[in-house]
């Protein structure tokens, strides 16, 4: 590692599966562990027509091969203070317009550029590890998103050695991955009781509040109003509890409360997810406001070019 720019040399894999990871491969083979690709293949037996990645399988991988983990909200200090103990962390981000989060390794950082580098998947024909650049003032933005999540993998000697500032409430983060786990499996009741284990450990985990108050919402209880609520008491910048608010209050009528919260989650993101402005449009064609609603179904196309209903919302554009 060259401390004075910060950087880490990671390996160019393109090697993942959703209970693999590319994430969580790169990092164990920086580590020198090469994590059985069959093993991922075989877990993933379960997660049958699933399109997606299952962050807690990759961990639990990695632990069985000699690694340990730590996952837990942290600060841009403390990635920095990481990275220059020679670990690569990997954090939670915003992902691309319909994909709620994405996990990223983060390869370094320029004091002088003010950027944080993360990696990316394609090399150059030399083989090289690439990087992106991001905005330090970017990146803290849409970290805080998420709660600044923070997940370290290292062998468990470095574990031990590192002194972090938030990491009494890691098994409260692990239960959280495993609930998006059991939901993913169509567990609900496990999904729900890992949330509670996780709120009773930590009772201002905003991960796992978003995350409770999604699954109430999903049943339509109105009980996931005050798991919302209480996450963004916590994380005021969590766009996907506005979004849950918003989404609450749509199918319940509740119009003026719906545009409110949807507008206070574009005003953390305007780019996070294209379906927010279709639901947006919906509603204020309701209230006859057709130019507002005009406006959001040419962002919805905007953010969502290849959107499979893009015929009818053209023909929808035309007529308001």
């Amino acid at each position: 590692m060259e401390k004075e720019n910060h950087e880490l040399l990671l390996p160019l894999v393109d090697e993942e599966n959703i209970c693999l990871p590319l994430p969580i491969n790169v990092v164990s083979k920086y580590w020198n562990i090469d994590l059985p690709m069959a093993e991922a293949l075989e877990s993933a037996k379960k997660y049958s027509g699933f399109d997606g990645s299952i962050l807690i399988e990759g961990i639990e991988i990695a632990e069985r091969h000699g690694l340990a983990c730590k996952i837990f909200h942290s600060s841009l200090s403390e990635l920095k203070k990481i990275i220059d103990l020679g670990i690569p962390p990997i954090v939670i981000l915003p992902g691309i317009p319909e994909i709620t989060q994405h996990a990223s390794v983060i390869t370094g950082y320029d004091e002088v550029e003010k950027t944080i580098l993360h990696y990316i998947q394609k090399g150059n024909q030399e083989g090289e590890q690439q990087e992106g650049a991001i905005p330090q003032d970017v990146f803290e933005k849409e970290w805080s998103e998420e709660g600044r999540l923070m997940i370290i993998l290292v062998p468990s000697d470095i574990l031990h050695s590192i002194d972090l500032k938030n990491d009494s409430n890691e098994k409260s983060n692990r239960l959280c991955l495993i609930s998006e786990k059991q939901n993913i499996l169509k567990n609900n009741a496990e999904a729900l009781e890992s949330l509670k284990q996780a709120l009773d450990l930590d009772e201002n985990n905003p991960t796992a509040l978003n995350l409770f108050g999604a699954m109430l919402n999903a049943q339509n209880s109105p009980e996931c109003i005050k798991y919302y609520e209480k996450c963004l008491q916590v994380n005021s910048n969590s766009y996907l509890s506005y979004n849950g608010l918003g989404n609450f209050y749509l199918k319940t009528g509740q119009f003026d409360k719906a545009e409110n919260s949807y507008n206070k989650a574009i005003k953390i993101n305007s780019k996070r997810s294209a379906k927010i402005y279709k639901n947006r449009a919906f509603l204020r064609e309701k209230q006859n406001n057709n130019s507002g609603a005009k406006d959001d179904l040419k962002n919805y196309l905007k953010y969502f070019p290849k959107a499979p209903d893009r015929g009818i919302i053209e023909q929808a554009i035309r007529e308001l």
